[in-house]
């Protein structure tokens, strides 16, 4: 796989393949989970079909809620022969109840938004007479 017949890249070509901006790739490059691409002489980044994968690979683990530094812990996977499926399996199941963790978190405050909004009468009352506020106002 190419990209417009290129094995080799710029910055921006891997940023706009990637679905990302070019800080992105910058930033990922700081925290060390993209490596230093050689340079060109004129000191423009050189990237590999590789690193594109390894950014789509980081790209989708923090659409997937992973943090960089667990991203960086899967990558240590794929760059260490040692690891197992297991391992990885093991931070999948972790990533996955915390997830859950959020939607439970999610409908609570979903319910009790609702109970809110249940309680208003809406329309033209004024803000004080309001049970929304007065709701927001009570741990005060």
């Amino acid at each position: 796989m190419t990209i417009s017949g290129k094995s080799a890249f710029g910055i921006g070509d891997l940023a706009a393949t990637c679905g990302c901006k070019v800080e992105t790739v910058r930033y990922y490059e700081k925290t060390g989970l993209m490596p230093d691409p050689p340079r060109t002489a004129g000191g423009h980044r050189v990237y590999s079909l590789d690193m594109k994968k390894r950014l789509v690979f980081i790209r989708r683990s923090r659409e997937l809620g992973f943090t960089i530094g667990q991203v960086g812990e899967l990558l240590s996977f794929v760059d260490e022969p040692d690891h197992t499926c297991g391992e990885v399996r093991g931070m999948a199941m972790l990533q996955a109840r915390a997830v859950q963790e959020k939607i439970d978190d999610l409908k609570r405050l979903q319910k009790a938004l609702n109970e809110m909004a249940a309680r208003c009468k809406g329309g033209r009352y004024k803000v004080e007479d309001c049970p929304i506020i007065d709701a927001l106002y009570s741990g005060a």
